[in-house]
């Protein structure tokens, strides 16, 4: 029996980062009824989490840049199938802070929330739905994903038959 509730990929590349996010899209497209997703991004400073977020941003429809939102916290993508919140807490000093913006209202239905550095947020976070942790492996990375509820082992189920 194979474990629903784990997936490696390398990642030789940015562009193949980019094209992993592309379908961890389709992936999510092919599970989602409308629920919010929550997907913590872990890795080291440069590992890849804001190229992986823009694969995923643009693969949702975005057609502008995507930056990292370590100055402002949260950057919000209206799209035609989900409201995307790429969250970049690397500079947040305390998870109240989190708090004080309103964070447990970018939790809702037909959202998907995209966080990097969860680990500063704590308490004031929704579980994740999707674990992704980035390593280096040399010039390349090594993409590790782990579902931690029922939707992320059926995005992880979509990816392994992809």
């Amino acid at each position: 029996m194979t474990d629903v509730s784990h997936y490696s990929q390398f990642i030789p590349n940015e562009s193949a980062m980019c094209q992993f996010g592309h379908r961890i899209v389709e992936a999510i497209n092919n599970v989602d009824s409308n629920k919010a997703i929550t997907v913590y991004l872990n890795g080291e400073l440069g590992a890849g989490k804001t190229t992986l977020s823009r694969g995923i941003i643009q693969a949702l429809g975005h057609q502008g840049n995507v930056k990292s939102p370590t100055y402002t916290l949260v950057e919000e993508y209206q799209l035609p199938k989900k409201t995307v919140y790429h969250f970049d807490l690397y500079r947040l000093s305390d998870p109240e802070e989190l708090e004080f913006m309103g964070i447990r209202d970018y939790f809702n239905a037909n959202s998907l929330c995209l966080i990097e550095w969860a680990e500063k947020g704590q308490e004031m976070l929704s579980a994740a739905d999707l674990l992704i942790h980035i390593h280096y492996v040399d010039s390349a990375r090594n993409i590790e994903l782990i579902a931690n509820s029922p939707l992320g082992e059926k995005i992880i189920t979509q990816l392994k038959t992809a």
